[in-house]
């Protein structure tokens, strides 16, 4: 009994040593990073940035989202939070950008969520939508946040991340985005299967293609059937030669 005790005491330590150490460890790793149900460059897309509280005595209680300007969003939609109010804040461009023929100089900024009430508590999380019309198109986008906490500190998660490389201590929310799918050129197997799609989707004869068609196949038949009647004509026409059996006695001894 007392050995079975001795194993279970030191099986319960070892588990809840495991469990803080692997929970610290999932504290430390958490960041602000964000996802989208939508990649593709010119889709609509919800964005959503997660902020866990990785503080264990402040809440989150404001959280400032800063958009891409070199690939500005021409439209963006904040979501409705319970116990944030949400504001974008639209800026004067670096330089004029062209998007879709248009040149822009203005574009929204940033989207700032502010708490109404006690914010994230501390070791939980939220999440923060923004509806985009139209991702642009870039590699990937960089969403720079700032998270300030009840007790007057400020992380900011802006670090970039190195391709192959380590993961800074505060990196910046990125977004990979995905090239949209372009048409075949014009050319090769593309003019192929073009044409045969085209040739496929011929509309169909309008009623004067289809009175010419019926107007010439009545031709080729009146002109069989005045044929076979002028063969058989001809052929009643021609004179028979009788028969050897059906000659005259008399013709026979002329003939001799």
């Amino acid at each position: 009994m007392l050995r079975t005790s001795a194993r279970l005491r030191a099986g319960v330590l070892l588990t809840t040593t495991a469990t803080l150490v692997l929970g610290t460890s999932a504290v430390a790793s958490a960041h602000v990073h964000v996802t989208s149900d939508s990649t593709t460059v010119g889709s609509d897309a919800t964005l959503t940035f997660r902020v866990p509280t990785e503080s264990e005595s402040a809440s989150t209680v404001k959280v400032v989202v800063t958009l891409p300007t070199d690939h500005p969003l021409l439209d963006v939609t904040p979501q409705l939070v319970p116990g944030f109010a949400a504001q974008v804040v639209d800026a004067t461009l670096p330089s004029p950008v062209v998007v879709e023929g248009t040149t822009l100089t203005k574009a929204p900024h940033e989207v700032v969520w502010t708490a109404t009430a006690a914010g994230i508590p501390p070791e939980q999380f939220g999440d923060f939508g923004l509806l985009v019309e139209g991702l642009p198109d870039a590699p990937e986008l960089v969403f720079p946040t700032a998270q300030h906490y009840s007790d007057g500190t400020v992380v900011q998660w802006d670090q970039p991340t190195p391709a192959g490389g380590t993961e800074p201590e505060h990196p910046a929310p990125t977004l990979v985005l995905t090239p949209a799918a372009r048409t075949a050129s014009p050319s090769g197997s593309a003019t192929a299967a073009t044409s045969a799609a085209q040739a496929g989707s011929a509309p169909a004869p309008v009623d004067g293609d289809s009175s010419a068609t019926v107007g010439v196949w009545l031709g080729a038949i009146a002109l069989v059937v005045a044929v076979a009647a002028l063969a058989l004509a001809l052929t009643r026409g021609r004179p028979r030669s009788a028969s050897p059996a059906a000659r005259e006695p008399g013709d026979a001894q002329t003939a001799g």
